[in-house]
This record gives structure tokens, C-alpha cells and sequence, in this order.
């Protein structure tokens, strides 16, 4: 038998393998063809599609690179590049890719609709836009443009027009995969929890063990505070994957609501065990640790999350360094919290909030002077932030500006004249101002004496 014909018997098998889902097989018996027949284009794309298929997008995006080189004018490889490019968070070369497949075929559509989600990636809103535009001139895959331009939408918050945008791709294709889960997503961001609820039971009767979906309902669930059927989802998923992090997690979570901290404790011990740098699982125990009194535990899971966050910054969203920052001042690390701090106003130096929270960083390390200029920064940016002229008013009091630590306190009561921290530095000051008066006044009482 020839080599050629025995490499053909392996790229049956492996389209046996894949019919069935047993992507590992199917891998092993395309790299046999290919070690006997190395220039087949199509068992090159086979191989990216089986890898793909597996979840192995970098592995696949050099198997479909492998079939480019062999056939370069092969639309189909091409859009598949960018595809696994977006999927393996290569959003810049993906458009490399399209702007390709767009000069093979410009009246096709696809590469305006995987255009949309790989500006949305890159933040690109409003040239996403304009690609979703362009992909409905087209005859294309219009419910996956709505869909697409749907995710960028919740990505911008916008999530009314998100909602009409999957109820389109709905309307055009209910066997979208996961069209529903999305628009009941986009209903809960506008708070109808309970239509949300419906989509979410749409979807689990057409994909019953759909892990994604049954986690998005219990998290759902969760947020309606029916926390038992909440529960019952999340135990559902850890019956078809039994080492799942997000369900442990999202159960650790409910524990810890009721009042179960024991049990959230063992939860996201056991969360760690299965993915060491899972999002958030250290925070909350360290959190569990502080409650009780386990300062040293504490500061050091939080220590590990600023190892983390040095190495992998973009691991962290902008409330994950919130909470970080918050949870080392709890600890008394004031000068970690900084470093957190800092990272959070280079990321939004708009943001009043965050010079604020970098102040009392600032203030709690006993860097007095780089904690006023924080605090300025932050007034400059919301003038009527109360917090930071409360920590204004205090660092002038230590600096003994009598006169402007009362001027910034009126200034604060103006805007909330209901804040106690603010009437009793108020009264602070009057009593100091008394006292000051009387010991003028007894001056010339003391001389004549």
C-alpha cells in the first residue's frame, strides 16, 4: 500500500474521530497523513478545524497558517485565521486577516461581521459600528453581526440598544448558539430580572447541560436572591464538571450571604486548589481571614494577588484593583495599597474616586504632602466630592491651617449638610476656636497676675 493511500485511511479515521467528538484522536490520526503527505492543503484546515474544535486556538492558528502557505487564495481559510485570532486574543491580527479576506471577496460579509467583534475587543466602538453597517449592506451572516455588535454595546453599557440588537439576531436566527442567554444577559443589565430568568430557561431547554448558560442563571438567580435555586444551578454544573471553578466560587459566594463563612472559606480554598489565580477567590478569602482576626493569613493571599497583578496587570479590571486597594488598608499595608492605587488613576486619571482612595493611601502611609496633592487632584476633577474635602480639611487641621481646614469644611457642608463626620470636625473646629479665643482673652489676666 502506498503512503498516499495510507495517508488518505488516516484522514478518514480522523473525520470519524471528529463526527464523534473525540478531537484528540481525530489530531493524531491528521498529523499521521500529513507526516506521509505534508501538501494537502485541506488536511491542514481539517487539522485547525479539530484544534479549534478542542478549544487549541494557537495551535490551530498554525495549522490554518500551514494550509494558507499551501493554498494562499482559499477565502475560507483565511476567515478562519482571523476567527481563532480573535478567539486567542490576537484582536489586531485578525484584522490583518480580514482586511485579506475582504480583498479576496469584497462582496462577501464575513470580514465586516468578524470585523465588528474584533474592533469590540480592541475598543473600537465606533469603527465596530461602522463595520456592522457595512456587513448589513452584504449578503452575509446578518444574525451574527447583530450578535456581535450586541456583546460591543454591553461592552459600552449601552445595553437598551444591546437588547435590541440580540432580539434582531434572535428574530433572524433562534439556533444561534447562545442568542437567547445573550439577550436575557442584556435584560438583566436593565433590571427585568425575571424575563431575563424566561431567556435563560429558553436556552437550557434547547442546550440543557449548556455550562455557560446554566452559570449566567445562577448568577441571576443569585442577584433575585432566590439563592437556593441559585445553588441548584451551580451544583447542576459541577454534576457535568465536577472540578468547575466558577461554580465553586459563585456557591462560596452564596455561603458567604448566608452567613456560612466556614463553608466560603472551604469553597474558595477549594476554588485555588483547582485554578491558582482564579479572579477574585484570594480577595474573598483574604476577606474571610480578616473577619477573623487572621491579619498574617490575610495579607499574605493578598501579597500573592500583588504578585499577580505585577506580573499579569491586565488580569485585574479597574473594581478588582478597587477591592485590592481597599482590602490592604483593612490589612494596615498601606504603602502595597498605594502601589494599587497608583496603577488605578494611570489606568483612569479622570476618575475623582481613584485619587481619592490613592489619598488615603497616601494618608495612612504618613505621606502627608503626596496625600494632600491626591486630594486636590481629586477636587479638581469633582469639586464637591465630600470624602476627599472631609481628608482635606483633616490633613489641614494636622498641618495647623486652622483658618483653611474651616473654609474646606463649610465648603463640604454645603454640599451634605447631613454628614456627621463633617458636623462633628465642624464642631472640632468651633471648640478649637473657643479655646484659642479664651486663652487670648486671659492673656492680660495672666500678666496683671
Amino acid at each position: 500500500m502506498s503512503d498516499w493511500t495510507e495517508a488518505e485511511k488516516h484522514v478518514e479515521r480522523a473525520h470519524e474521530h471528529y463526527e464523534a467528538g473525540r478531537w484528540n484522536d481525530a489530531e493524531t490520526e491528521l498529523r499521521e497523513a500529513l507526516a506521509l503527505n505534508p501538501y494537502r492543503a485541506e488536511w491542514h484546515f481539517n487539522l485547525g478545524l479539530t484544534l479549534e474544535a478542542a478549544g487549541r486556538f494557537e495551535d490551530a492558528i498554525r495549522a490554518f497558517r500551514d494550509a494558507h502557505e499551501l493554498d494562499a487564495t482559499d477565502y475560507q481559510t483565511v476567515i478562519v485565521l482571523a476567527v481563532n485570532s480573535i478567539r486567542a486574543d490576537r484582536a489586531r491580527e485578525a484584522i490583518e486577516w480580514l482586511d485579506e479576506a475582504q480583498r479576496l471577496d469584497p462582496d462577501r460579509a464575513d470580514a465586516f461581521v468578524y470585523r465588528v467583534e474584533a474592533l469590540g475587543r480592541l475598543g473600537s466602538f465606533d469603527e465596530a459600528e461602522v463595520a456592522f453597517y457595512q456587513a448589513l449592506q452584504l449578503d452575509g451572516d446578518q444574525a451574527l453581526a447583530y450578535a456581535n455588535m450586541g456583546e460591543c454595546l454591553l461592552d459600552r453599557s449601552e445595553h437598551e440598544r444591546a437588547v435590541f440588537c440580540f432580539r434582531e439576531a434572535a428574530s433572524i436566527d433562534p439556533g444561534l448558539p447562545r442568542v437567547h442567554a445573550r439577550l436575557a444577559y442584556a435584560y438583566a443589565q436593565t433590571g427585568r430580572h425575571e424575563r431575563a430568568r424566561q431567556l435563560y430557561m429558553r436556552e437550557l431547554r434547547d442546550s440543557p447541560g449548556d455550562i455557560e448558560t446554566l452559570l449566567d442563571l445562577g448568577c441571576l438567580l443569585t442577584d433575585m436572591n432566590r439563592l437556593a435555586e441559585a445553588g441548584e444551578k451551580f451544583r447542576r454544573v459541577l454534576e457535568i464538571e465536577n472540578d468547575n471553578p466558577d461554580a465553586h466560587f459563585f456557591l462560596g459566594e452564596i455561603a458567604e450571604r448566608q452567613h456560612r463563612f466556614d463553608r466560603a472559606g472551604e469553597l474558595y480554598a477549594l476554588v485555588l486548589g483547582i485554578e491558582d489565580d482564579y479572579p477574585g477567590a484570594r480577595r474573598r478569602a483574604a476577606k474571610l481571614q480578616f473577619r477573623r482576626g487572621e491579619l498574617s493569613e490575610a495579607r499574605r493571599l493578598l501579597r500573592r494577588d500583588l504578585r499577580q497583578l505585577r506580573e499579569r496587570p491586565r488580569d485585574f479590571t479597574d473594581e478588582d484593583l478597587d477591592e485590592l486597594g481597599n482590602l490592604l488598608l483593612d490589612v494596615r499595608l498601606p504603602r502595597d495599597a498605594q502601589r494599587v492605587f497608583r496603577v488605578l488613576t494611570e489606568r483612569r486619571p479622570e476618575a475623582p474616586n481613584a485619587w481619592h482612595s490613592l489619598a488615603v493611601a497616601q494618608f495612612n502611609a504618613g505621606d502627608r504632602t503626596s496625600g494632600i496633592v491626591s486630594t486636590r487632584r481629586a477636587l479638581r476633577l469633582d469639586p464637591r466630592h465630600v470624602p476627599a474635602l472631609h481628608n482635606l480639611a483633616l490633613a489641614m487641621i494636622q498641618e495647623r491651617q486652622w483658618g483653611r481646614a474651616r473654609s474646606i469644611v463649610r465648603r463640604a457642608l454645603d454640599v451634605d449638610r447631613e454628614d456627621v463626620m463633617l458636623r462633628r470636625l465642624s464642631m472640632t473646629l468651633r471648640l478649637h476656636r473657643l479655646v484659642t479665643a479664651g486663652a487670648w482673652l486671659m492673656r492680660p489676666l495672666k500678666r496683671a497676675g
